[in-house]
């Protein structure tokens, strides 16, 4: 069942879009406040969008901060990997912004690391029903075993939750974004006027690979005309919603771009994906790959 539907206004400081869908302000007190913690540890390269300066949130901590403000959840945003040895209970979704090994201290920003037994917490957490979200780097995590632009029919447990994993990118460019799932919370209205079902956006765009079968793909990126080898493949999946067994978990390839993150299309993606995983709005989820996308595990040319 949604929350009662909401509008808020436009032009705020870091660009909040209109949302007209099922989120409570954080003004009504008859809807519990929900919780999320923002994961931004980087063990592998760290994007401008969490980068922190001293004490001060990233600029991707402030916008999901101030989303939340709007809409009825609170965000605690670490980069401290031993969070995940703590109490996970008072947290209604997880979000990731995240790169490489994350229980590696080798490499990275030199934060504490997630341990191995934090790492099985997690997904166990999400096993049990807490919502999952990543966005663009969130696949650029937990590598399975095995050649970069191979699939893998092993995959690491972290990209089996997920429903995905990072190959490579090219350029940042001007791509075309197929929308898949129109009905999905947050596709609203996404499509530019002037394209049939399908919206552009500049970003850095991921080629990614080892999708399971059960996924709902909401955005489907559109390779033809693309800049690089990374994209010599057809068009594959970019958002796209799955069931991890009582979890619910929401993945996007958008978000490198600081101004992705104030772009209102982006968030209003974002913010729906999050409604879902959390439980506060429905959708029909049916795996729709081979439909939507049959070459999506064709992989780009070594």
């Amino acid at each position: 069942m949604k929350r009662r539907e909401m509008l808020i206004s436009s032009g705020l400081a870091l660009g909040l879009s209109q949302l007209p869908f099922g989120w409570a302000v954080a003004e009504d007190k008859a809807q519990p406040k929900r919780k999320v913690l923002m994961f931004t540890k980087s063990a592998g390269f760290e994007h401008s969008s969490i980068k922190r300066e001293g004490d001060q949130l990233s600029h991707a901590e402030k916008v999901l901060t101030e989303l939340g403000k709007q809409h009825n959840f609170e965000v605690t945003a670490t980069k401290d990997g031993r969070v995940f040895d703590s109490d996970l209970t008072p947290y209604d979704a997880f979000f990731f912004y995240t790169t490489g090994d994350l229980t590696s201290p080798k490499t990275g920003d030199k934060n504490p690391t997630m341990s191995a037994k934090g790492k099985e917490r997690l997904l166990a957490a999400v096993a049990g029903g807490k919502g999952f979200v990543a966005s663009h780097c969130g696949a650029d995590t937990f590598h399975s075993a095995g050649a970069p632009r191979e699939r893998q029919t092993e995959v690491d447990p972290y990209i089996a939750m997920l429903g995905g994993e990072f190959i490579s990118h090219g350029p940042q460019q001007k791509a075309r974004m197929v929308i898949a799932s129109p009905t999905f919370p947050g596709l609203e209205g996404a499509a530019d006027e002037d394209l049939d079902k399908a919206f552009l956006l500049n970003d850095e765009w991921y080629s990614l690979k080892n999708y399971p079968e059960d996924i709902h793909v909401i955005l489907v990126q559109d390779t033809q005309g693309m800049q690089g080898k990374d994209y010599e493949r057809p068009p594959y999946p970019a958002t796209w919603a799955r069931r991890h067994d009582k979890g619910r978990v929401f993945y996007t390839s958008m978000g490198h771009r600081e101004d992705v993150w104030t772009n209102p299309k982006f968030q209003k993606i974002l913010l729906g994906g999050l409604a879902w995983a959390m439980g506060d709005v429905q959708a029909e989820t049916p795996a729709n790959m081979t439909k939507v996308a049959p070459g999506a595990q064709v992989m780009p040319p070594k």
